[in-house]
Formats: C-alpha cells, structure tokens, sequence
C-alpha cells in the first residue's frame, strides 16, 4: 500500500527536552519545531485520550512546563 502524501508527519523531536521550560517558550520552540498543534494543560487535567500525529501535549505548573507528550 503507498503511503499518503498528504498524510500528517510527527516531527522528529523530543518531548522530554521541553520539561523545564516556561510555558511560552516551550510553545514557541514546539512551533518552530514543526508541531502542528501545541495543548497546555494544567497537573489533573481531564483530556480525550485520542492519538493525534503533530499534536504536543504539556503539562504546566507555575508557569513551567513539568511533562511533555506527543499525541
């Protein structure tokens, strides 16, 4: 089967270089990185757990990102 052109492609980064950063900055460099769609959420937050290729997900404390996840 050939692969689809058109088809949405993970950027080739890691999540765990995010942690620590200020949440702006970290959304500012997840952009510029070729992420598609960056989400911030609060510790505890409730998320659809759907798979999306593109999509960064933080969590962020105090301004500061603590976790960081594809999908």
């Amino acid at each position: 089967m050939a692969t689809d052109p058109t088809a949405a492609r993970q950027p080739q980064d890691e999540p765990d270089s995010y942690v620590g950063l200020s949440a702006d900055e970290a959304e500012r460099r997840a952009t510029e990185h070729g992420w598609s769609t960056v989400r911030a959420l609060p510790p505890g937050a409730v998320i659809t757990m759907e798979y999306r290729v593109g999509r960064l997900n933080f969590t962020v404390e105090g301004g500061r990102v603590i976790r960081c996840w594809s999908g």
